[in-house]
């Protein structure tokens, strides 16, 4: 007996834990995508893989709804892999250790992968069911979402015929979401120069612990602490009076994941140990105050070690490399004038790592006008560039502009009506979504929409999906299928 094989509906849940069992983080996306394959095969439907490992599977429509028009049920596979510090598990091997916390679905000491899992299994559960009414459909579910929406990007319309799509890809019930931003991943590269280690020092390690993380695109505007940001600040601050050199600073471990954690090693005059110390402590303070609100359990650890080392960077590339930190943009830009309370461009500086030949600042820019988009991608390109450190771009995708002619945002509004005797908020989100990318592969004549059941702290370990949510939409779902005839 499965964790959750008592809740119902029972074989969404069952679903859900068995794909749950697969290892499917961006790029790693094989195993999963097959599984996918011999589900379709196992139940006699028309299935297809392509070259990006996107699936999609075919079931024709039920007893009067054969002529109706062909609805695109569209989830993604794959999921953030994020942990907590002492978990022991591979994303590359082990499954999800799932477990239930009243009325929500937890992993492990792990991301959930609910976001986009549950997706998944609820369009599983319908392609398997003998008995729900439903129009032709085409299960479209893509990969690499989470990493670049690669798999959307490299989609092939010749075996999508819907001009009806439905994004489970959304984290809030009672919302239906009608337009997102744009997003392009970029990098800033510092090039180290090394030196010899000098006599009389210490090293030390600095850490930023205890923020919350989140969704870059969803909880961009809860202002929570980004470790990375929090670093270069703490670091500035210390260079402006101890002349010390960098060993390695790495922080965060997905660029659409607002980092939790930063590791800095420093090598410093052992004489001014007091004097970070005392920086250290004060910083304490001054973010205890700042974040009080929204990551109150925010802290800067400092802790002397016995390492090895034999190179640091030099005077010279350690302050271009705290510069970067400290200057590279990050957090909300600017707000959406047309819709009150709308993120319209932001930036999540999300990871920082230390080679042997250089430090790479990983950044997320999302926007919902692409001009500004461009603009906030031509800012940051002029701070890397002016430090010394060269830019590059990649993954670039359009958002998803509002539809005001759109017919299946008028039926899922009288469904959820009927159902509810509530209107539906209508929504434009800040996240990406792949919505954007199907109007360019599939042609701008195609009307969609995203809805999805109430998840929590999306791409952190504490991410967790509410069970009576998934039921309602469950529910919401078959009955917005019903009325598509």
């Amino acid at each position: 007996m499965g964790v959750l094989s008592h809740l119902e509906p029972k074989d969404v849940f069952c679903y859900f834990e068995e794909i749950s069992q697969i290892p499917r983080g961006s790029g790693n996306e094989k195993e999963i995508s097959d599984y996918l394959v011999n589900f379709a095969k196992s139940h006699g439907l028309d299935v297809v893989q392509d070259s990006s490992l996107n699936v999609i599977i075919k079931k024709p429509g039920t007893k009067g709804y054969e002529n109706a028009p062909t609805v695109i049920i569209q989830g993604h596979m794959d999921m953030v892999c994020e942990k907590n510090k002492g978990t022991e598990h591979d994303f590359e091997k082990d499954p999800l250790k799932l477990r239930i916390d009243g009325d929500n679905v937890f992993a492990t000491g792990t991301t959930l992968g609910a976001d986009n899992g549950i997706a998944v299994a609820y369009a599983l559960a319908i392609l398997s069911s003998k008995d729900i009414v439903h129009p032709p459909l085409e299960v479209l579910v893509t990969s690499d979402e989470e990493a670049g929406m690669g798999g959307a990007m490299n989609l092939s319309p010749e075996h999508i015929s819907g001009k009806i799509l439905l994004n489970l890809d959304s984290e809030e019930e009672g919302f239906l979401l009608v337009s997102c931003a744009g997003g392009i991943r970029n990098k800033a590269v510092l090039n180290i120069e090394w030196e010899a280690v000098q006599n009389g020092v210490s090293k030390a390690e600095v850490r930023v612990r205890g923020l919350k993380g989140g969704h870059s695109g969803m909880e961009i505007n809860k202002e929570r602490g980004n470790s990375n940001k929090i670093m270069g600040r703490v670091l500035k601050s210390i260079l402006e009076e101890v002349d010390f050199n960098l060993v390695s600073t790495n922080g965060g471990s997905k660029n659409n994941a607002i980092p939790r954690e930063h590791d800095s090693l420093i090598v410093f005059p052992s004489d001014k140990l007091e004097v970070i110390k005392e920086k250290i402590n004060t910083w304490n303070q001054i973010l205890s105050n700042e974040f009080k609100a929204a990551d109150q359990d925010v802290n800067i650890e400092f802790e002397l070690v016995d390492v090895a080392v034999e190179k640091v960077f030099s005077k010279h590339t350690t302050r271009k490399a705290v510069e970067l930190l400290y200057l590279l943009p990050n957090g909300i830009d600017t707000m959406s004038m047309d819709i009150p309370g709308l993120v319209q461009s932001s930036t999540n500086l999300g990871v920082v790592t230390t080679s042997d030949i250089s430090v790479e600042y990983d950044s997320a820019t999302r926007s919902s006008v692409g001009s500004l988009k461009d603009e906030v991608i031509a800012r940051t390109k002029t701070i890397a560039e002016l430090i010394g450190a060269e830019f590059v771009t990649s993954a670039d995708y359009p958002e998803w502009q509002y539809n005001p002619e759109s017919k299946i945002r008028t039926i899922c509004q009288e469904v959820y009506k009927t159902m509810t005797g509530k209107e539906p908020e209508i929504l434009a989100i800040h996240a990406g979504l792949e919505c954007g990318l199907f109007t360019e592969r599939l042609g701008a004549d195609i009307d969609m929409i995203s809805f999805g059941p109430n998840l929590y702290d999306v791409h952190t370990p504490n991410e967790h999906m509410s069970i009576t949510s998934v039921k309602n939409i469950w529910d919401y779902l078959l009955n917005v299928l019903k009325e598509i005839k």
